[in-house]
């Protein structure tokens, strides 16, 4: 195994704890005995093209410092391979740390706990989600990966708004995006299809693909994803209501909503969303029109756990 540690470092992240959350993890990891080297980037491009260029040369583990987009496009260079990613969440929504129970926003923490589990082994395989279309964040056509949740309709016209928005920050931003979405709220009428066969054509207001249990700072839109069970948890909210939407919404921080009437969840290894005027992200990471496949890629990636 490699001594050298590859700090992943979007300094932009969390108003600008990435860049000083990179420090204190740096420091513990030499304090456990490793070599740290640090990659930025001028861009997203040039970042995920230097990180390659580490784990080629053989980096004995990645550590994405920031939030889950930083996560996403680490996992463009370590997907199929066998160096183990960590994370240093200090981003607005970490929503990927939280579904791995890693530690959120204490980077010193997180960078000891990351070099621990990287000597005594503590590495877990998870799943993860793969959108198939032409070209992507990979820029090869091959598919662009995600680790916690896809999604379209309702929750993807919020989510636009949300990026858009400067403040507030972390999850109250998307409360409000979802006040305003609500003045031109409709369902989508969806054909889903799983697994290459059962097709459900269904008035949705929103469907998401779940690796991991919530996006968007806490929401629990897939509550009961579990991330290495080779699935995914498709959670589809019916045609409801502006009125019943406002009821179910603060459920989904609790994970509760997964039991009103107009929610169903569907399992399955792949899955085929169509749907017009709809759009889908991932790890809240813009993926274009509908429709998308995405696919269940069973332990693609080795994760550093606590």
């Amino acid at each position: 195994m490699s001594a050298e540690i590859t700090l992943f470092v979007n300094p932009t992240a969390g108003r600008g704890r990435g860049a000083r959350a990179a420090q204190p993890a740096a420091s513990a990891l030499r304090a456990a005995g490793f070599c740290v080297r640090t990659v930025f980037g001028a861009d997203a491009g040039d970042a995920l093209a230097q990180l390659r260029t580490a784990v080629r040369e053989g980096t004995g583990a990645v550590l994405a410092v920031g939030g889950d987009g930083m996560v996403s496009l680490a996992l463009h260079a370590l997907a199929g391979t066998l160096v183990p990613l960590g994370v240093i969440a200090v981003g607005t929504g970490n929503d990927f740390a939280r579904a791995m129970g890693l530690p959120v926003r204490d980077p010193e923490q997180a960078g000891r706990l990351a070099g621990e589990a990287l000597k005594e082994g503590r590495i877990r395989e998870i799943d993860l989600g793969r959108v198939d279309r032409a070209g992507g964040a990979d820029g090869g056509g091959s598919g662009t990966w995600y680790g916690t949740v896809l999604c379209s309709g309702f929750d993807s016209r919020v989510n636009d708004r949300g990026n858009r928005m400067r403040l507030p920050a972390g999850r109250f931003k998307y409360d409000l995006a979802m006040i305003a979405e609500l003045a031109a709220f409709r369902p989508f009428p969806y054909r889903i299809t799983l697994d290459d066969g059962h097709v459900i054509e269904t008035e949705a207001t929103l469907v998401a693909v779940g690796n991991g249990s919530s996006y968007g700072g806490g929401m629990r839109i897939c509550a009961d994803a579990v991330p290495d069970d080779g699935l995914f948890d498709i959670t589809v909210v019916g045609d409801c209501s502006r009125a019943t939407l406002l009821r179910v919404f603060p459920r989904v921080y609790r994970g509760t909503h997964l039991s009103h009437p107009k929610v169903t969840v569907h399992r399955a290894r792949k899955v085929t969303l169509e749907a017009a005027g709809s759009t889908a992200y991932a790890d809240g990471e813009p993926m274009g029109p509908l429709p998308v496949t995405a696919e269940c890629v069973p332990a693609a990636l080795r994760l550093l756990m606590p």
